[in-house]
């Protein structure tokens, strides 16, 4: 049974009412991304015009091919940082919400170009832009998001902002680099797949969040700390993002099981498996990463060795030690609306796995 006391409580600066006592002393919601969507859904629906707008060309098929990944259902997650962030830290103007655009069009032309250099054919459960348009005009377009994104950072005008986007979109792109380097070498160290994880993935939610607050002109130790969560936050994603590929779960995400296995990535449940297994397991993943000869039953077979060792297990288990930082990073913040949602956003992004 619950009861719903409607109390005002002083949270960032503003009023808040609602909050769901249950007295079975039991939670029974679920870490989502809708709480943290709903906070910030006018800001949103600001980024989302800019979008729009910023995509127009006179050369049709840019807008055409932009607005195939754009509208392909994405949940604007890192964006969304970004605006949850500046509010959470008292943030009242709409600068934000230009900086947030940015920091899409800097992941969408990622994704762009990952799709080429993988060969990948879906995106998001539609045909990915390449698959439709080929791989030149999907690289091109992609440099063409990142020009945009520039252009805004450069209408932003603060130096501290258009430093911290421009150094996270050349680590992003060593991260690209480096995975190639990794790519198909079963010899891959835990720490090295980590860095190419942290520039990959977890730096442009790192940048994301602590443009917040750079924008709401918060002291450096709250940019340190928004920095903090975001990269580990994007750390801990990205690990279940690993594990998800070996999980019949992916395809309610729109992505194919074992499209990582498939093209010969080393992942951390790759590498623990590899580490823990004896030689004939080992001769079992040369084979299917290295020399990329998979067969009928291989991908069945790598998720068995995976579970015989734990591996799928502790990744998640270290996403979760990545998420407990993150958790930490918020707490100089005061109580509000968005550092609560903010926090659950940890929780969904683990709990994605089960």
């Amino acid at each position: 049974m619950l009861l719903r006391l409607r109390e005002k409580v002083k949270s960032c600066g503003r009023n808040v009412l609602g909050i769901v006592v249950d007295l079975n002393g039991e939670r029974e919601r679920k870490p989502s991304l809708e709480a943290l969507t709903a906070l910030v859904a006018d800001d949103l629906k600001a980024v989302n015009a800019l979008i729009v707008q910023r995509m127009h060309s006179p050369v049709a098929l840019i807008p055409q091919l932009a607005g195939h990944i754009v509208a392909a259902g994405g949940k604007r997650l890192r964006p969304i940082l970004t605006l949850a962030s500046a509010r959470m830290c008292g943030y009242s103007g709409m600068r934000h919400t230009a900086l947030a655009t940015c920091v899409e069009f800097i992941h969408t032309a990622t994704l762009l170009h990952d799709d080429v250099v993988d060969h990948s054919e879906l995106r998001r459960g539609l045909a990915s832009a390449n698959a439709v348009w080929g791989n030149k005009t999907s690289v091109l377009v992609g440099d063409f998001l990142f020009a945009r994104s520039f252009e805004l950072m450069i209408e932003d005008g603060s130096l501290e902002v258009l430093a911290i986007l421009s150094r996270a979109s050349s680590v992003i792109a060593e991260g690209e680099v480096a995975q190639l380097v990794t790519a198909n070498d079963t010899q891959t160290s835990e720490s090295a797949y980590m860095e190419v994880i942290k520039a990959k993935t977890a730096e442009l939610f790192a940048a994301a969040c602590q443009i917040g607050a750079v924008v709401a002109e918060r002291p450096k130790v709250e940019c340190e700390a928004l920095q903090s969560y975001g990269q580990n936050l994007g750390i801990a994603f990205q690990l279940i993002d690993d594990v998800l590929d070996f999980s019949a779960k992916q395809a309610t995400l729109g992505k194919t099981v074992g499209d990582d296995f498939a093209e010969g990535k080393i992942t951390l449940p790759i590498v623990l498996a590899f580490r823990r297994g004896n030689e004939d397991e080992r001769a079992f993943w040369r084979r299917t990463l290295e020399d990329l000869n998979q067969q009928d039953g291989d991908l069945e077979n790598a998720t068995r060795l995976m579970e015989k060792y734990g591996a799928l297990d502790d990744t998640v288990e270290r996403a979760r030690h990545y998420g407990s930082i993150a958790r930490d990073a918020l707490g100089i913040f005061r109580d509000c609306p968005e550092k609560a949602a903010l926090t659950d956003l940890i929780d969904f992004c683990i709990q994605r796995a089960h």
